[in-house]
């Protein structure tokens, strides 16, 4: 086996100097089987942050569903195929009545693209409305819309940011009054610039900004906020989507809402590059009669048989239950973990979506940022995998497997109890 040093060299040679890795201590990983991952060197990490993999790493179900449709057809969606109705007429049952389209594309960043490119024209309008550190995609217009992709990437002068909804000790209709009189000043803003509004777009539980979850409810004064303003809520779904909020299906249903559009990627293919949308008849109407619509991979049979398979997992083994109550349990073990270290401030999240902020200052919420990248590769070292979110790089972020029990949750807390610790 190659090297680490090998590998990073190799690497850097042959992909450029824009792609990143993980940790101080790169890991070249080999295999996955359910919530853990196994490194060259036959070392087994529990997996608390790959959300893709929702049912699990290698899910047998999963790949023989894929293997068995690439052994008998695999085209595209210009020839008739009952593999993507099926999954269209499934898909569409998760969700309100009032979406009753479906469109399917490659990845999150081409649903969001598309979404857009929809909004836009049905509303007439341009403006775009995000909040402050937003992640939504990789193409060119939503680089423009996502400023977590780092401070030299310019947003678009058709593009307005809010503060994200940082208040789960509010209640919801205050929150909720925050975030939308935000959104209007954004609104009033791009008018200002001779704007038309056409969508407020937000990843429903606010991940790159710092996973802000609670309460539920407070999103429906900003979605009134922008429908007055003729523009559209498009709901980004590809983190929190598919059961992982265990409160709902949908990180959008916890609030209560029905969006214009709602677009999902990453965990609906469980690895396997499937993504999609959702939209009322009535928003896609204009864009179907101005714009065809062709994406040579996406719907393609392996993926519909793919993203079925993840469905009957989900459904089948009653993932969301599983979230619902295993996040709930590692929720209440993290907050109890911050009665022993005062570097831990608020514990956040809905089902297996969990953010932990840690703070050098609890009551000024001063961000530790430097701790939170000590904390991250050492559990690294010990054996579990993480990331940190949000502006200032302090948050945990823990998005493991749905397939995540109550062991797991015990292990993750354990060992961030020792790292804390030698800290």
């Amino acid at each position: 086996m190659p090297t680490t040093a090998e590998l990073i060299e190799r690497r850097a040679r042959l992909l450029g100097p824009s792609y990143r890795l993980f940790y101080d201590e790169p890991l070249h990983l080999v295999r996955g089987a359910g919530v853990w991952l196994h490194d060259a060197a036959g070392r087994r990490y529990l997996d608390a942050y790959n959300n893709v993999a929702c049912v699990g790493h290698a899910h047998p179900q999963v790949v023989e569903a894929i293997a068995r449709q690439a052994a008998t057809l695999n085209t595209h969606t210009r020839y008739l195929h009952e593999g993507v109705l099926d999954y269209a007429e499934r898909l569409l049952a998760t969700l309100p009545p009032e979406l009753g389209h479906a469109v399917f594309t490659c990845t999150g960043s081409e649903a969001n693209d598309l979404a857009l490119r929809i909004a836009r024209t049905h509303t007439g309008g341009r403006g775009v409305i995000i909040t402050r550190f937003a992640y939504h995609g990789v193409t060119a217009i939503l680089a423009e819309a996502s400023p977590s992709l780092g401070r030299y990437v310019q947003l678009g002068d058709a593009v307005r940011t809010v503060p994200a909804p940082d208040g789960d000790d509010l209640h919801a209709e205050e929150l909720g009054r925050r975030f939308a009189d935000g959104v209007r000043s954004a609104i009033a803003d791009l008018h200002a610039a001779g704007l038309q509004p056409a969508a407020l777009l937000v990843d429903t539980v606010f991940s790159s900004d710092g996973i802000f979850t609670g309460p539920r409810g407070f999103l429906q004064p900003a979605v009134d906020a922008i429908h007055e303003a003729g523009g559209l809520f498009i709901a980004d779904e590809v983190q929190p989507g598919f059961a992982r909020t265990g409160e709902a299906f949908w990180g959008f249903a916890r609030h209560g809402v029905v969006p214009d559009i709602v677009t999902m990627g990453k965990p609906m293919g469980n690895g396997h590059p499937v993504a999609g949308l959702a939209v009322r008849p009535e928003v896609m109407a204009a864009f179907g009669r101005q714009c065809r619509y062709f994406n040579t991979f996406g719907g393609n049979p392996v993926s519909m048989a793919a993203a079925s398979a993840v469905l009957d997992v989900i459904q089948g083994q009653a993932l969301q239950a599983n979230a619902l109550a295993v996040g709930g349990h590692l929720v209440t073990s993290l907050r109890q973990l911050g009665e022993k270290h005062a570097l831990i401030g608020q514990v956040r999240g809905a089902g297996l979506f969990v953010g932990v902020e840690l703070v050098t200052d609890r009551a000024r919420r001063t961000p530790a940022t430097a701790e939170a990248t000590r904390v991250v590769n050492g559990l690294r070292e010990a054996g579990v995998l993480l990331s940190a979110t949000g502006e200032a790089g302090h948050i945990l972020k823990l998005r493991p497997p749905l397939v995540f029990e109550r062991q797991h949750a015990d292990l993750l807390v354990q060992t961030l109890d020792e790292v804390l610790r030698r800290l």
